[in-house]
């Protein structure tokens, strides 16, 4: 199983960035996936969530309105659309899965991509 997320950067804020996820070594299309996030000296957080036909099930509610996930099951890739950005939206962005390995349910993370919101 990967995860490779790409996308980050230093952005302004009131700016945009789309994050993508390219995935591999499972059945990415039966798979629901989340876009976590950890900002310095915080825990990492659930941000969204989308399930395997790409209805989407979560919004943290400081993104509500502002981010949007999406996925593209003929590219195993799952994308996050942040508009309107904050400083505080600074973090490492990390994909996520869970699979289904052994009776047990085990989490699946990619390397993470750094998004800064700064003037």
């Amino acid at each position: 199983v990967q995860l490779v997320e790409s996308g980050g950067g230093l952005v302004q804020p009131g700016g945009s960035l789309r994050l993508s996820c390219a995935a591999s070594g499972f059945t990415f299309s039966r798979n629901a996936m989340r876009w976590y996030r950890q900002a310095p000296g915080k825990e990492r957080e659930l941000v969204t969530t989308i399930t395997s036909l790409g209805g989407t099930t979560y919004y943290v509610d400081s993104v509500k309105g502002r981010f949007t996930i999406s996925r593209d099951n003929a590219k195993n890739t799952v994308y996050l659309q942040m508009n309107s950005l904050k400083p505080e939206d600074t973090a490492v962005y990390y994909c996520n899965t869970q699979l289904w390995v052994g009776a047990r349910w085990v989490d699946y993370w990619g390397q993470g991509t750094q998004v800064t919101v700064s003037s």
